[in-house]
């Protein structure tokens, strides 16, 4: 009998799909931060609502080792135009708006290379490198 619980087990670990490292962080982007949480705090983010002016980011929510953090953030495309816009990041990725005067606004998704510096994409592939302001 435990043989048999133990092969149950067994196969279906083996017969289990491992997401990709791109379908993780797409899911990530899309369950964990999005662009429109730059723009809200739910009712229950206020309640762990934090400034603190000894640090880069605009604010932060949530509790230890889950915060999600508000950055400002400035830095060139590909081309090396200048670019600016607000971030929300929780761990090492992120999601945000890039803010334009003639152009519309682009939503992008960020990581974080280097300590403040994140790499950016928009959705038509364009990268952008970004430092917290």
């Amino acid at each position: 009998m435990i043989k048999n619980i133990l092969l149950v087990l067994l196969s279906t670990l083996v017969s289990c799909k491992k997401a990709t490292p791109t379908q993780k962080i797409n899911s990530f982007y899309q369950e964990v931060v999005t662009a429109d949480d730059r723009k809200t705090i739910t009712p229950e983010e206020a309640k762990t609502y934090q400034v603190n002016t000894r640090y880069q980011y605009e604010y932060r929510t949530g509790t230890p080792t889950h915060y999600e953090y508000n950055y400002d953030v400035k830095g060139v495309n590909s081309k090396g135009d200048s670019v600016h816009g607000n971030i929300n990041v929780q761990g090492k990725y992120g999601a945000g708006i890039l803010l334009f005067d003639t152009i519309a606004d682009i939503e992008i998704k960020t990581e974080w290379i280097s300590r403040g510096k994140l790499k950016a994409t928009d959705n038509q592939k364009n990268e952008y490198l970004l430092l917290v302001d």
